[in-house]
C-alpha cells in the first residue's frame, strides 16, 4: 500500500530554484513520485510512495524556510498514482494572476468540516465552488454556485460581473484541498467584503471526516493523480481520465464513438483539429511503447489543490 500526501504551504522562498534539485534528488532516492511546485510564494503538490519515503520528503520540506508548521492530507493507493517525480518552478503555486494577493497577510474565516453543513444551509449564505468547470461537473456541494471558469485565473473577472448578485450575503467558498480559497478569499477581502468564509482542508478533508449519511456533498471529487476521483473516506471513484483533454470521464464513456484512447472523448472531440489528434495519436503510440518496455512515460496529472 502506498501513501499519498497532498500539501501546500504559503511562505517566502527567496530562491526557489536553489531548493529544486535537493528536493528532487531526495524524492527519487526514496522512491517517491508526484508533482511539487515551487515559487517565491511557497510550495504546492501531491506525492506518493512508500510511507518511509513520503515521511522523509515531508520532513525535508518542514526544514525549508517558514515550513515548520506544514500540514498535509494523507490517503492510500494500491497502485502508483504517478509515473514519475517532477519538481517545477512557477510564478505562483496556484495561478490567480493577481499580484497583490498574499494569503500570509489574511484569509477568510476557516470553517471546520463538522460546521460546514450548517453554514452553507443558512439563508444568508452564498456558496461558491472555486474549482474549474470540469471538476465541478462530477461533484459539488448541494446548492453551490458554479462560476463555470476554465481556469482559476478566470475567477476575478467572473466575480466582477456577478458581484451585485451577492449583495448583503455572506460568502462561503471551497476547493479541493484549500489552496485556491487561501487566495480567492484574500482577494475578496481586498475588494471590501467582510463576511468571507472557506472550508478548512477543502473537499478532501470534508470527505475524509464527514460520513455519507451526514454529507452535503453530491458526486465525486476530481483529484490530480491517477485516481482521477475520490468519494467519501477518500476511496477511489469510478472516473478515468481522457488524455486528450485531461477531463474525467466514466468507464462507459469509452464506448462512445468519439472516444479514442489518448486522443479524444465525447467532451473534447469537437474542440481539437485533425492535426491535434494526429499529435495525440503519436503521443499515445509513445506511451504504449513505453508501457511494453516497462518504462514510465510522462502523461500524468499535475498538481492542484
Amino acid at each position: 500500500m502506498l501513501t499519498v500526501a497532498a500539501l501546500y504551504h504559503f511562505t517566502r522562498f527567496d530562491d526557489p530554484a536553489a531548493l529544486r534539485t535537493p528536493l528532487s534528488d531526495l524524492c527519487r532516492r526514496n522512491g517517491v513520485n508526484g508533482t511539487l511546485l515551487l515559487a517565491r510564494e511557497g510550495i504546492n503538490g501531491t506525492i506518493a510512495g512508500p510511507r518511509a519515503g513520503v515521511e522523509a520528503v515531508l520532513a525535508h520540506i518542514r526544514t525549508l524556510p517558514g515550513c515548520a508548521d506544514l500540514e498535509w492530507k494523507e490517503a492510500t493507493a494500491e497502485t502508483p498514482p504517478f509515473a514519475r517525480m517532477k519538481v517545477r518552478l512557477k510564478k505562483e503555486i496556484v495561478t490567480l494572476g493577481q499580484p497583490d494577493v498574499d494569503p500570509r497577510a489574511r484569509t477568510g474565516r476557516y470553517v471546520e468540516p463538522r460546521d460546514w453543513n450548517d453554514l452553507i444551509r443558512a439563508p444568508d449564505v452564498v456558496v461558491i465552488d472555486t474549482r474549474n468547470d470540469y471538476e465541478v461537473a462530477i461533484g459539488t456541494f448541494e446548492g453551490a454556485i458554479d462560476p463555470k471558469t476554465a481556469t482559476f485565473r478566470d475567477f476575478p473577472a467572473w466575480w466582477e460581473v456577478n458581484r451585485d448578485r451577492f449583495h448583503n450575503k455572506r460568502i462561503a467558498m471551497f476547493c479541493t484541498g484549500g489552496i485556491r480559497c487561501e487566495k480567492s478569499t484574500n482577494w475578496l477581502l481586498g475588494q471590501g467584503l467582510e463576511e468571507v468564509w472557506h472550508l478548512k482542508g477543502g473537499i478532501l478533508r470534508y470527505l475524509e471526516e464527514i460520513p455519507p449519511e451526514r454529507s452535503a456533498w453530491r458526486g465525486h471529487c476530481f483529484v490530480f493523480d491517477r485516481r482521477v476521483s475520490v468519494s467519501h473516506g477518500l476511496r477511489p471513484g469510478p472516473h478515468v481520465l481522457c488524455h486528450g483533454c485531461r477531463r474525467p470521464i466514466l468507464p462507459q464513456d469509452r464506448s462512445h464513438p468519439q472516444y479514442e484512447e489518448g486522443v479524444s472523448c465525447h467532451l473534447c472531440f469537437d474542440e481539437t483539429s485533425d492535426a491535434d489528434k494526429a499529435r495525440f495519436r503519436e503521443r499515445q503510440r509513445q506511451v504504449e511503447l513505453a508501457r511494453r518496455r516497462g518504462t514510465a512515460h510522462g502523461i500524468a496529472c499535475g498538481a492542484g489543490l
